[in-house]
């Protein structure tokens, strides 16, 4: 039995770009803002509806889903999940108006292998390598664990 497959071809679609805006490719990057001087490494996925800022960097093998905004000169690390589904009825809601938004304050710092569920992170905090963000952040500090808890203010 043979049948053919439905081919989606990766790339950058319909993204609006600042100046210096470097990027490593295979990406899958679309319908988003990249602001000045972003840097985004390989094997990374941007979604529609997302604002990059100005500076940010995001490392390879990272995913931001939709309605995501990251402040300026912000660090990504590596295979970062960003996640704004909260399966709130058991199963995938397939209606963006119930997913939750995303926003992350100017010069956050988020370890490789977190995992940011729909939350604010205000400015200047620090998440470590890992963990999982389930709640708000509002105080300047570092936080790491699941869920992810204030260590140490800043």
């Amino acid at each position: 039995m043979s049948k053919t497959p439905i081919l989606c071809n990766i790339g950058i679609n319909n993204t609006e770009f600042g100046d210096n805006v470097t990027i490593i490719q295979p990406v899958n990057i679309y319908g988003c803002q990249l602001a000045d001087n972003v840097r985004i490494g390989p094997f990374v996925e941007i979604q529609k509806h997302c604002v990059i800022g100005t500076g940010t960097r995001v490392q390879s093998h990272s995913f931001i889903c939709e309605y995501v905004t990251i402040g300026r000169d912000c660090f990504i690390g590596h295979g970062v999940m960003f996640a704004n589904d909260m399966f709130r009825d058991g199963s995938p809601d397939p209606d963006p108006n119930n997913w939750g938004r995303i926003t992350i304050g100017d010069g956050v710092s988020i370890g490789s292998g977190a995992t940011i569920l729909a939350v604010e992170i205000c400015a200047g905090a620090v998440i470590g390598a890992g963990s999982v963000v389930t709640r708000s952040i509002t105080r300047k500090g570092v936080y790491a664990g699941n869920p992810a808890r204030l260590l140490r203010l800043l």
